[in-house]
């Protein structure tokens, strides 16, 4: 039986799991609610699904799971929704740029006994899976260092910046956790450096633009980050897994992957120009693996201990930047 799907949210990451839901065959998108009427009727007419409010859809006997696609300040709220309705949710991260209010929010869910998805989509990523698959099949012995690279291609709106939470909690929440994902352990130490070097307007706003992070886990594993929000080049986003036999690595991926080489030299085509392209893929699994798990009463991965503790990481990056010292965690 397919899964029921309702997408809460039409804006630009709606489209993409709009996406993911209808090219799936276990799934069906019901129905789209937008806070702008004109953008959900466009996705609906695009996806062939109906307009409902949020009524509607927590009262629709029809819809077994919604996808939460809202700003960042609407998703605990709707998660407590919809899980007292008793569907299934599958929220875009972050659950909420409070620890507190996540808590809270996990609180109720673990007390509904809701099934809740968090959209760490980068887990589901083809290539980032075969590295995760080389250190568990034990090819490169055991980790000692992970480099994460991420570099978007141009600063988002300063309307965006003002209600993101800053670079910690919207873009290195990302890095976090891949570096759970590819660590093997929780984080204990945390240290970072951040600055303004792309848009003096980030700064006004009392955010950053460039960040490096240095994480570390009770055995000394470590996890370097790198994060800009200028790329001229394109989406940068890479991984390298060094351990005791060797390394694994995750080089940038292209829309279209070859080589031309001639008397000029070599060339290949451009980076993907942002995530939207970069992790189609991706996207893709991570819808799968949620109605998988869904269907099959499997455990949900990665799941809302996942969004605070990342949270969390994002939380001691900005105390460290502050401070300028390591943040022990417990």
């Amino acid at each position: 039986m397919s899964v029921r799907f309702a997408l809460l949210g039409a804006g630009r990451i709606g489209k993409v799991h709009a996406r993911a839901v209808t090219g799936n065959s276990d799934a069906r998108l019901i129905a789209v609610m937008d806070a702008v009427p004109e953008a959900a009727q466009s996705l609906a007419d695009t996806f062939g699904c109906d307009v409902r409010s949020l009524e509607e859809i927590e009262a629709a006997g029809d819809i077994d799971a919604v996808v939460i696609c809202t700003p960042t300040d609407t998703h605990a709220d709707l998660i407590e929704r919809f899980a007292r309705a008793g569907k299934a949710i599958f929220c875009e991260k972050p659950i909420d740029l409070s620890v507190e209010r996540v808590r809270d929010c996990l609180a109720t869910v673990q007390q509904t006994g809701a099934r809740l998805m968090v959209g760490f989509n980068r887990r589901f990523d083809p290539s980032f899976q075969a590295v995760r698959a080389a250190i568990d099949a034990g090819q490169i012995g055991d980790v000692e260092l992970v480099e994460l690279t991420s570099r978007d291609p141009g600063p988002p709106p300063a309307d965006y910046i003002a209600k993101s939470g800053g670079i910690f909690r919207d873009m290195t929440i990302h890095d976090f956790d891949m570096a759970r994902f590819l660590l093997g352990e929780e984080i204990a130490r945390v240290s970072a450096v951040a600055s303004v070097l792309v848009d003096e307007e980030i700064g006004r706003l009392g955010d950053f633009d460039t960040a490096s992070v240095l994480l570390q886990t009770p055995s000394g594993r470590q996890c370097v980050i790198t994060n800009s929000r200028r790329a001229s080049y394109g989406y940068d986003q890479r991984i390298e897994v060094h351990g005791s036999k060797g390394m694994v690595a995750a080089e940038n991926q292209r829309p279209v992957m070859i080589e031309v080489a001639t008397e000029q030299g070599h060339r290949r085509p451009p980076l993907h120009d942002f995530f939207m392209t970069r992790y189609v893929d991706a996207y893709a699994a991570e819808i799968t693996a949620f109605i998988a798990a869904l269907r099959d009463g499997a455990e949900i991965s990665p799941n809302g201990d996942d969004g605070l503790k990342s949270l969390i990481l994002a939380d001691a990056a900005l105390k460290s930047v502050t401070e300028g010292r390591f943040v022990e965690l417990d």
